[in-house]
């Protein structure tokens, strides 16, 4: 790994993670809800721009520095397994049994479907 990979990652990364804590405040603020919807918007939002970076990537549109900049970088500091954790065994405590298991299938089935999208995506440019 080179420096400037290194330098790229970390600087996506400083973008990243302070998107996460904006995209979900402004949702939380919104909406009203048992159901995590901030964390979830995010982390099926970042795995559609993984999935397209990576295809972008792939049909050689995106360069490696870049790729470590959006995809490790941003997409890594943006969503966050951590958290969608962390709320399912919250819902789980509560009781909250229904959203606990549409949180869990949910997040998983969308995100499949969502980096596939924009894996297609990005092969398709």
């Amino acid at each position: 790994m080179t420096l400037m990979t290194t330098l790229a990652v970390a600087a996506g990364g400083l973008v990243g993670a302070p998107s996460r804590f904006l995209v979900d405040r402004r949702i939380s603020d919104s909406w009203e809800s048992d159901f995590p919807l901030g964390t979830f918007a995010i982390n099926a939002t970042g795995s559609l721009l993984l999935g397209l970076f990576v295809g972008l990537s792939l049909a050689g549109h995106l360069s490696s520095e870049w790729l470590a900049f959006l995809g490790t970088g941003f997409c890594g500091a943006f969503t966050t397994f951590s958290t969608w954790s962390f709320e399912t065994v919250r819902l789980i405590e509560e009781g909250e049994y229904l959203q606990a298991g549409l949180n869990l299938g949910l997040s998983v089935v969308v995100g499949l479907v969502v980096a596939g999208a924009g894996l297609a995506l990005g092969l398709a440019s």
